[in-house]
């Protein structure tokens, strides 16, 4: 059966209807004291349970840890958990003296009530080691390619830098067409990022920025910006996890963005196409 956290019911709707796995009852309960109260419904068998949650928050992963013992105690003979979205994923390392490695530790809390562990795109791919268990990855930015309009012209797909230039070719070859570039992005610190444009000409070309993540939109909106003081055409932005932290989405409109598009690992108003299939096909 397929168990959605609250962050995830739609995703766990389509894993459902991809896999044909029945969609289980969960409620999601909260006391006055404030502490939550994730449970499923008591099936009359349950085989193997796939708990599909987004940790967006610090509540959202009590509620996965929650979902995940509920399962057990419900008969669950081999318990999945998919994390569309890793929170804590990008703190892969201490990044100075005395700091958590905050992946690391949510890796092993989730391990302890699971027997597999599936992430979609991580930001870094080493968080896998840091899991006691099994764990798949899953690439979705192919899936990107879909919602975009069918008529760009010479489309231009770039990444926002070096390091994700591979997502950047996954939608230019499931889009068909287009050529490939990024963008060279220096951090200075946690908010202040410098960007210099690529040597690719951009000028009557719709250009699709493409990322496997958007969290404050400060670097997205500001590549934007860039593209549109070089005459674009047009310009698109594709990202695997919406995460659209305060007023990111109000930044990318502001910056002159054509359309949004994005997967339902996290699910927002953006989201235009959905994982499932490809979550699917390594349960």
């Amino acid at each position: 059966m397929i168990v959605p956290g609250s962050e995830s019911q739609a995703l766990g709707a389509a894993l459902a209807a991809e896999t044909g796995d029945s969609l289980a009852e969960v409620s999601y309960e909260r006391f006055p004291d404030g502490e939550r109260m994730a449970s499923v419904g008591a099936p009359e068998s349950v085989g193997r349970a796939v708990v599909v949650a987004a940790t967006t928050t610090d509540a959202a992963h009590v509620e996965l840890l929650q979902l995940q013992d509920a399962v057990r105690e419900a008969g669950a003979d081999e318990v999945v958990t998919v994390l569309p979205y890793m929170g804590y994923g990008r703190q892969e390392r201490a990044f100075e003296p005395g700091q958590p490695v905050s992946a690391r530790a949510v890796a092993r809390a989730v391990s302890t009530g699971t027997d597999r562990v599936v992430l979609v795109d991580p930001h870094e791919a080493s968080v896998t080691d840091f899991f006691d268990v099994p764990c798949d990855v899953v690439r979705a930015a192919s899936r990107l390619a879909a919602p975009l309009p069918s008529a760009l012209t010479d489309p231009l797909f770039l990444s926002p830098d070096a390091g994700a230039i591979g997502l950047a070719e996954s939608v230019r070859d499931a889009y068909g067409r287009g050529a490939v570039d990024y963008f060279e992005k220096v951090r200075h610190s946690g908010t202040e990022v410098e960007i210099t444009p690529s040597d690719a000409g951009v000028e009557g070309r719709d250009v699709v920025v493409v990322d496997d993540i958007v969290a404050t939109g400060s670097t997205m909106s500001e590549s934007i910006a860039v593209l549109n003081d070089r005459e674009a055409a047009g310009v698109y932005v594709t990202c695997v996890h919406p995460l659209f932290a305060r007023s990111a989405r109000a930044k990318l409109e502001r910056a002159g963005v054509e359309g949004i598009y994005a997967t339902d690992t996290i699910e927002r108003d953006v989201t235009a196409v959905s994982v499932a299939p490809a979550v699917a096909d390594v349960l």
